[in-house]
């Protein structure tokens, strides 16, 4: 990031990107063209062939109002099937437009086209979007920027400049042929070479002194730089050198605002962050950086727990008259989710790199998500369910133990597509609890179709009888990723008022790959204002 006293406006490169936008009723219907094509990209002095959007890497940014209307018309022009996710948008009855790969569509096979089609609805801020199928999240991804509605402004000071700051990895290797491998043997994916801002490594590899993404910004001035972690494995600590940072938003959610020098952001989480320049520096340049805080025990020791569960505290609703945090104070259904990893057994005549011979899994409450070969929602909307997934989702663990203690004997995960039905408007309190099976992990989880308040979170096994007492039903953050702390739980609460099925995952690619990951199915209501929108006509088939 450069001060400069001379100060030229930053110009932004065209876009191949073909949008158009018209006025309809109190919004607007914004156009996109999204073409999945093969791109030729140099990174640390590597080239390598991938799937990209309209051939940039990142992709395109797209830009919208709350209220407006966005069809987002994406054609697969490569051999890998594709599904684009738009992380974070509510998809009020509109699940088809959601994209997760055989959850609520089939994938975009090749050739084919699928318009995307939903409304942004009482959401305004940093999202974005992505693939949803395999790992071509590694270079399929972009900002999604929702603004306030005309005439509405910032509850914050308004910044003389915004841009967007997108963390990704790269992957010398193909990310597809990376993953496919190791779900073959059953041991951990290679890691990336690099992490990236904007898409490029920075001064700090080898062979990327060029690729350097910079930030020209004039001294004295307030810019707001919108922050997302697209990297698929990877929660990330983030700074900028001599400098504090003013949160002031996570999931396109306004907060309280509150000044750091240092913020940590997991994979799925975005947060809003007002710079302040210094006044005067002129011509002076600061560093940003950008590092992993892992947990694990097999990964680097960058692990100040401390720092990245007081932060986590830190973040406080507005839940003010204008942006109320409508927390749900009485809850009709309680669920109780362990995830963790754990393992399951090597294939007849294989030889597998998983702990003692066998092959890694991941599970909630023991159960390792089976991915259908058949949408979810399909399936569910046209009463064909039979055979592709079973409502009976375990409301509770099948075992108890001590989750953050010594791990069982048995460390075998059950495997099944299993689906949790909810009637609508059930009101959800939900505690996720680490476990400690194969090592304590911090674990981003992220549910589509809903925000959720996290009411709740601590260290070591739930306490059912006392840390309810010590819940924040008043301003409690709003999210919707949250880390489940490593060693310990959080407590999240929800209203169930978007019918359809929606998935909900470990946002680090590695564990969903390995089965954490399950789906909600939410009923019908009994208005009409209340039921799934039937499906469009160009919904892909499997």
């Amino acid at each position: 990031m450069a001060t400069s006293s001379n100060f030229p406006s930053l110009v932004f490169a065209a876009l191949p990107l073909l949008w158009f936008a018209v006025a309809e009723g109190a919004g607007v219907t914004r156009h996109y063209t999204f073409d999945i094509k093969l791109q030729n990209v140099t990174r640390l002095c590597h080239t390598k062939s991938m799937v990209t959007v309209n051939g940039q890497f990142p992709g395109p940014r797209i830009e919208a109002r709350e209220g407006d209307r966005l069809l987002i018309k994406v054609v697969n022009h490569v051999q890998n099937n594709i599904s684009i996710h738009w992380h974070g948008i509510r998809q009020l009855r509109s699940g088809w437009a959601d994209g997760p790969a055989y959850i609520t569509q089939c994938p975009i096979q090749t050739g084919q086209s699928y318009v995307y089609n939903y409304t942004i609805v009482g959401q305004r801020g940093t999202l974005f979007w992505h693939a949803h199928i395999s790992w071509l999240r590694s270079t399929v991804y972009g900002p999604l920027i929702i603004l306030p509605k005309p005439n509405v402004s910032y509850p914050f000071v308004k910044p003389y400049k915004e841009v967007p700051i997108i963390f990704g990895e790269w992957f010398n290797a193909d990310t597809e042929a990376i993953i496919s491998q190791a779900l073959q043997t059953g041991g951990g994916p290679n890691v990336s070479e690099a992490y990236t801002l904007n898409g490029l490594p920075g001064p700090l590899y080898n062979c990327s002194a060029k690729d350097t993404f910079k930030l020209e910004v004039k001294p004295g001035k307030t810019c707001l730089l919108r922050l997302i972690n697209a990297a698929l494995n990877d929660e990330l600590f983030f700074s900028i050198a001599n400098h504090t940072l003013t949160i002031v938003e996570a999931d396109a959610i306004y907060v309280k605002p509150f000044e750091t020098s240092v913020l940590l952001i997991a994979p799925g989480q975005t947060t809003n962050v007002l710079l302040k320049t210094k006044p005067f520096f002129p011509s002076a340049t600061f560093l940003m950086m950008a590092r992993p805080y892992a947990t694990g025990q097999a990964l680097p020791a960058l692990n100040d727990t401390s720092f990245a569960t007081n932060f986590t505290n830190k973040l406080k609703s507005l839940a003010n008259a204008q942006y109320p945090a409508n927390v749900p104070q009485k809850v009709d259904k309680r669920f109780f989710f362990t995830v963790g990893l754990g393992t399951n057994p090597c294939d007849q005549n294989q030889t597998c790199q998983g702990p003692n011979g066998t092959k890694f899994a991941a599970s909630v409450n023991n159960i390792s998500f089976i991915q259908p070969t058949t949408a979810l929602l399909q399936s569910h909307f046209f009463g064909r369910s039979n055979g592709v997934y079973s409502p009976y989702f375990p409301f509770n663990p099948t075992h108890w133990f001590n989750y953050t203690g010594n791990p069982p004997n048995n460390i075998m995960v059950g495997n099944g597509t299993e689906v949790l039905v909810l009637n609508f408007n059930t009101s959800v309190e939900v505690i996720l609890q680490d476990t400690n099976i194969l090592g304590a992990e911090s674990h981003p989880l992220h549910l589509h179709g809903f925000n959720f308040f996290v009411v709740g979170q601590g260290f070591g096994n739930f306490d059912p009888n006392n840390d309810p007492k010590k819940f924040n039903l008043v301003d409690p953050m709003e999210r919707n990723t949250v880390g489940v702390p490593s060693g310990g739980w959080v407590a999240l609460r929800f209203l169930a008022d978007n019918p359809g099925v929606w998935f909900m995952h470990c946002h680090l690619e590695v564990h969903t790959s390995w089965g954490l990951k399950m789906a909600w199915l939410v009923l019908d209501g009994k208005l009409p204002n209340q039921k799934l929108l039937p499906p469009p006509s160009d919904l892909p088939k499997c």
